[in-house]
């Protein structure tokens, strides 16, 4: 669920920063760069595990802005395929299940992908799965098991203001998204099983 990635980056210290001992100046100014953002094809970024290099800093001209050269590990939320985890149903609607982690929520079930025999309840808002003649429910804010099935990137470029009225238009997609399944033993709502 989660890697350690390496990346090389130039980081900016400012002025204000230089109280603090470097390596603390330069992790915060990392975790300010990095922290809750995706970067294509890695995965979300949580935050510094480690600073691997660091070269001497060089101030800006006339800013005071000092340059680091860093090589830095990151701790990054990427499941694999198949994975199975422990989530929270956050809504449901007839397209499927939207599940959420304590720090990301873009996890969706599709309808195709719960147990066969469930059907949506359009009164309550919620799945039910009809096992052996019982109602089972899908309840909001119950925890779930659910198994990585794929990932969605998609590319967040910036939108030229020549064609920004026929991109507001369009939905903005989330640039990661995961989409899992809850159709095998084990998987669903933890009080199941």
């Amino acid at each position: 669920m989660f890697i350690l990635t390496t990346i090389s980056d130039l980081i900016q210290i400012s002025p204000q920063d230089f109280q603090k001992p470097s390596g603390e100046a330069i992790e915060d100014n990392i975790n300010t760069k990095y922290a809750n953002k995706v970067i294509q094809k890695i995965g979300v970024c949580i935050c510094m595990y480690d600073l691997l290099k660091a070269s001497e800093g060089l101030i800006g001209h006339g800013t005071g802005i000092v340059n680091v050269n860093v090589e830095f590990r990151l701790v990054v939320f990427r499941p694999f395929k198949g994975e199975i985890i422990l989530g929270k149903i956050s809504s449901s609607s007839s397209q499927g299940i939207k599940v959420r982690l304590d720090f990301f929520d873009e996890i969706t079930v599709p309808a195709h992908l719960l147990f066969e025999g469930s059907r949506f309840d359009h009164n309550e808002q919620v799945w039910i799965w009809t096992s052996d003649g019982a109602e089972l429910y899908f309840d909001k804010n119950e925890i779930v098991h659910f198994r990585v099935e794929s990932e969605d990137w998609n590319d967040q470029s910036p939108v030229a203001p020549s064609e920004r009225g026929a991109a507001a238009a369009m939905e903005r997609k989330s640039p990661y998204a995961i989409q899992a399944s809850m159709a095998q033993s084990g998987l669903g709502p933890v009080a199941w099983w």
